[in-house]
């Protein structure tokens, strides 16, 4: 195999507007793994509210170089207990363990969904993010949307705002990004109008500190993000929310996420597939999960201006997933 690497600026269509910050770009470290002729791509962004510098990630990424290319083609998830000996951060495991699916699929001319005998008939329905604003003008981007279901942003608790949104009668979910206090929390988990949001991501900064005054058989459908990384969490999460967001990034690739998928059905949990602002690379590797969770939220492609790939297409929220090798992602 050959590694090779580089960093993208992603120009955004409009300001990204979350609780952490304001966001006119974003950078992304594609990573291409080659063998045989064919390549697999995988993504990886970069966020400041995790931490993330790719810069220290190409660091990284030629330190271990040569204990990649020296890799024999191997069953992905064998190579995955490879990268793991490598003890990268989940972020860059991520985007090797997805260009390694990608590369195989291609080099076994069959596809990510056929490897892992997925049966895709069923696909749930992409939300878009609709991001901080005043209500009126989240609301006036809702009804002029094309799509169905959207992920409302918002930085702090106003009952009236969500009294206005949830007299549109649409589909919504509600994330705050860990903006609202435990108080506030608790007049939503009991108010049974709120059941009519399909989620609320993440209402409390992380910890158990905070999640541990969240109730899971109250009205609320809370969705952990941030709080649930990974599958040894799960179960102290159960008393606290009902659904899940795996974000590949987050968790170390599809390698991990299809383990946390199963960890987390047989707990009860409701699942989403998520991610980040991310090309249609990271896109479409998140999108092949699609048919093994409850809702999706993968519109970050739909978000930039100037992607750089081809691959899985989300049209106004419905999923149209690649039926080439691999991932289906190809490099403009």
């Amino acid at each position: 195999m050959v590694l090779s690497w580089q960093i993208v600026k992603f120009q955004l269509k409009e300001t990204f507007a979350i609780a952490y910050g304001n966001y006119t770009f974003r950078e992304a470290l594609i990573v291409t793994l080659q063998s045989h002729g064919e390549k697999g791509f995988g993504e990886c962004t970069s966020i400041d509210y995790y931490h993330i510098n790719l810069e220290d990630f190409q660091t990284a990424l030629a330190k271990v170089k040569s204990q990649i290319e020296s890799q024999k083609t191997v069953p992905p998830f064998e190579f995955y207990s490879f990268l793991v000996s490598l003890n990268l951060p989940s972020f860059l495991r991520s985007a090797l363990d997805c260009a390694y699916w990608d590369l195989f699929g291609k080099l076994e001319q069959q596809s990510f969904l056929a490897l892992n005998q997925i049966n895709y008939n069923q696909l749930p329905e992409s939300s878009i993010t609709i991001s901080v604003d005043s209500v009126e003008n989240q609301i006036k981007k809702i009804k002029q949307s094309a799509w169905t279901k959207f992920k409302v942003k918002c930085n702090h608790f106003s009952e009236s705002n969500i009294t206005k949104l949830l007299q549109l009668n649409k589909s919504l979910a509600l994330d705050s990004n860990g903006s609202f206090t435990a108080e506030e929390c608790f007049w939503l988990e009991n108010n049974e109008a709120i059941s009519n949001f399909t989620y609320l991501e993440q209402p409390m900064k992380t910890g158990v500190e905070q999640y541990s005054t969240l109730h899971s058989n109250q009205f609320a459908n809370w969705m952990a993000d941030e709080d649930c990384q990974e599958s040894s969490v799960l179960k102290d999460l159960v008393p606290h929310y009902k659904s899940i967001n795996i974000k590949l990034v987050k968790c170390g690739g599809l390698t991990p996420a299809l383990e946390m998928i199963s960890a987390a059905r047989e707990l009860g949990f409701k699942i989403m597939i998520g991610c980040m602002t991310e090309s249609t690379v990271g896109i479409s590797a998140g999108a092949v999960l699609a048919p093994l969770c409850d809702y999706a939220d993968l519109d970050g492609a739909n978000l930039i201006a100037n992607d750089i790939a081809k691959g899985t297409q989300i049209e106004n929220g419905k999923i149209q997933l690649s039926e080439n090798h691999g991932l289906g992602i190809k490099i403009n």
